[in-house]
C-alpha cells in the first residue's frame, strides 16, 4: 500500500507545502507520516485533493462493533480522572442532583401518577 508520504515525495512536495495546500498544519502532516495518528476523514479528503489521489482506503475504520467501547486508562490517568470527578461533584452537586432527580421522576412517572390518582380518589 502506498503511503501519503510516498505520494508527497513522488510529487516533489515538502511537508510544509503539502500542509499549506491542504489547509492542515505541518505538525498534522508530520504526525500522519510518522504513524502517530490516524488522519481524519477531512484530512484525508484534503490531502487526496492536493495529491490527486484517493485515500478512501486509508480512512480510519473501527474494528469494534458500534456498541463496544475501547476504554483503557493508565493508573496515573485514573487517579487524575478520580480527582477531576471529585472536583466536578464538589462544584456541581446541585446540578447533578437535579439531573438524577429528573431522571428518577421521568422513569417513575407511571407509579407516581398512579399513587396520586389513588390518593385523590381516596383508595
Amino acid at each position: 500500500m502506498v503511503s501519503i508520504k510516498d505520494f508527497r515525495i513522488k510529487q516533489g512536495l515538502t511537508q510544509q507545502q503539502l500542509a499549506d495546500e491542504a489547509g492542515v498544519t505541518l505538525r498534522t502532516i508530520q504526525r500522519i507520516e510518522n504513524g502517530e495518528v490516524k488522519p481524519s476523514l477531512h484530512s484525508l479528503n484534503s490531502l487526496g485533493r492536493v495529491l490527486n489521489a484517493d485515500f478512501s482506503e486509508l480512512s480510519p475504520k473501527s474494528e469494534l462493533k458500534p456498541y463496544e467501547f475501547n476504554f483503557t486508562l493508565k493508573i496515573t490517568d485514573m487517579n487524575q480522572f478520580l480527582n477531576d470527578l471529585k472536583v466536578l461533584v464538589k462544584t456541581h452537586w446541585k446540578t447533578i442532583f437535579l439531573i438524577v432527580l429528573a431522571i428518577y421522576l421521568f422513569t417513575s412517572y407511571a407509579d407516581i401518577k398512579a399513587g396520586i390518582m389513588d390518593a385523590w380518589s381516596g383508595e
